[in-house]
């Protein structure tokens, strides 16, 4: 069975602590004690480490050695248009899970201007719900939250694919992908507000080199092609590499 993995803020003269709330619910709900081993990773290197002390709050921990961690098969950036916060949330925890690298909120002609106005001032619960997905699904490094950016100021992202989710597009998403794939590459998704594009929006995108392109002929809610567009190109880099 796999160690559960926690991430800390530093590691430091082979010694790393979890404080506060972290360090109660390791101590309350999961019970760790010292002599327990986990992984933790400092957002740089993962390590094999044993727990010195448990107090209500404060769990520190020896390091015994690095971990070598398989490198993802992508490296992936989702701009999504915002939507209701508890669907957005979900989309969060499930392109973590998913090893996104970046995942960037984006403000659309479409987006209610309440989500718009209340976004960033949810900024520190999404990266807390990122941190969360990281740990259960033992990623090596957290993913990038950015604060909500309009849809132009997006379409200059650079990343070496750049795609969005179109519903009008017949092109299939796997006929736009290059033949040759590496782990350095850099794929960019877009995907859309409720309600789909505006024309003036397409046009954007079109002039910008963004290419369109479709998961299938039925109309997905957001999040699910958000994460159904991440999961298929996650599944092409790791069999096409």
């Amino acid at each position: 069975m796999a160690r559960r993995r926690f991430f800390v803020d530093s590691v430091h003269n082979g010694q790393a602590r979890i404080a506060g709330p972290d360090a109660h619910h390791l101590t309350r709900v999961l019970r760790v004690e010292p002599g327990q081993k986990f992984e933790l990773s400092d957002n740089q290197n993962v390590y094999l480490a044993e727990v010195e002390t448990a107090r209500k709050d404060l769990v520190s921990f020896a390091i015994l050695e690095r971990v070598e961690t398989p490198r993802p098969p992508l490296r992936s950036a989702l701009l999504v248009a915002l939507i209701k916060f508890e669907r957005f949330e979900w989309i969060i925890e499930k392109a973590t899970e998913l090893g996104v690298e970046r995942l960037v909120p984006l403000e659309t002609e479409r987006t209610d201007n309440g989500l718009a106005a209340a976004a960033g001032k949810r900024l520190a619960r999404w990266r807390r719900i990122a941190r969360e997905a990281s740990e259960q699904s033992r990623r090596s490094h957290l993913p990038e939250i950015d604060a909500p950016l309009h849809l132009a100021g997006a379409l200059a992202f650079s990343a070496d694919v750049r795609l969005v989710l179109e519903e009008q597009a017949a092109t299939p998403v796997l006929s736009h992908l290059p033949t040759k794939r590496r782990r350095e590459d850099c794929v960019a998704l877009i995907t859309a507000p409720e309600g789909g594009w505006t024309d003036r929006e397409r046009s954007a995108i079109a002039t910008a080199g963004w290419k369109p392109v479709s998961l299938g002929p039925e109309i997905l809610r957001a999040e699910t092609a958000a994460i159904a567009g991440l999961a298929t190109l996650n599944a092409a880099w790791f069999v096409g590499r």
